[in-house]
């Protein structure tokens, strides 16, 4: 992406996401106290990190799983930057539903099918990041990566379905049959909230994937220049 598309995207991800803030406590009325109350505008950012999580899980999970067909620095760079925005999306709505569940149902955590299969999904790709940040950057190492990138992504369709197949307190929708967005203005920041979060999955997924190819470059042009100098001396 050109740096002038990047400055793009930039600006208008910040346009919808100021956009989206005023919409949310100024035009959106709070929801029943069944809901959370007031409690309940974390949604309009806790639904959207989640969509976020799995656009950045499959991300990775493609990436991953084309470096295992044909390894390249490109490819790593996609799975690497998938994983790492997958964990922040992951802790973003880990974080903030807890704070709505605590409103909602009178607990931070309960075991509930979808927290479960999330916070699963989440740890394998914080592994994926510790692994890439302390055990070098050798093939090995990174196909070992890549397995549990695909791994990963395999997980989110179980997050997505966890609710149907097992139950739980989650909602199995959120505006189907009118899932407790009544209101126009509700329905409006919960879209505009997707349309905001994927922008900023699509941005971070961007800078980030560049940041580690440019890395994998640099560490490629170290390595040919020291060989270079081993064979002169």
């Amino acid at each position: 992406m050109r740096d002038r598309a990047f400055e793009l995207l930039l600006a208008v991800t910040a346009a919808v996401f100021f956009y989206l803030i005023g919409h949310i406590f100024l035009a959106t009325p709070p929801a029943q106290l069944a809901a959370g109350g007031i409690a309940q505008k974390i949604l309009y950012f806790h639904a959207p990190a989640g969509y976020a999580m799995y656009l950045s899980g499959v991300a990775c999970g493609v990436a991953s799983a084309l470096y295992l067909l044909r390894p390249s620095d490109r490819r790593d760079a996609w799975a690497r930057a998938g994983a790492e925005c997958a964990v922040a999306f992951g802790l973003m709505m880990l974080v903030s539903g807890p704070l709505w569940g605590k409103k909602a149902w009178g607990v931070y955590w309960t075991w509930d099918p979808r927290l479960t299969t999330t916070l699963l999904s989440v740890l394998i790709y914080v592994a994926i990041v510790v692994l890439r940040a302390f055990s070098g950057g050798g093939d090995a190492e990174r196909r070992f990566a890549a397995a549990l990138g695909v791994l990963g992504t395999v997980n989110l369709p179980i997050i997505h379905y966890s609710v149907r197949l097992w139950g739980g307190n989650h909602p199995t929708v959120i505006t189907g049959q009118g899932g407790g967005l009544k209101h126009p203005a509700m329905v409006q920041s919960l879209v505009l909230g997707f349309v905001a979060m994927t922008l900023l999955a699509i941005l971070l997924l961007v800078l980030r994937a560049r940041v580690a190819f440019a890395s994998s470059r640099l560490v490629r042009l170290e390595e040919a220049a020291a060989a270079r100098e081993t064979l002169d001396s």
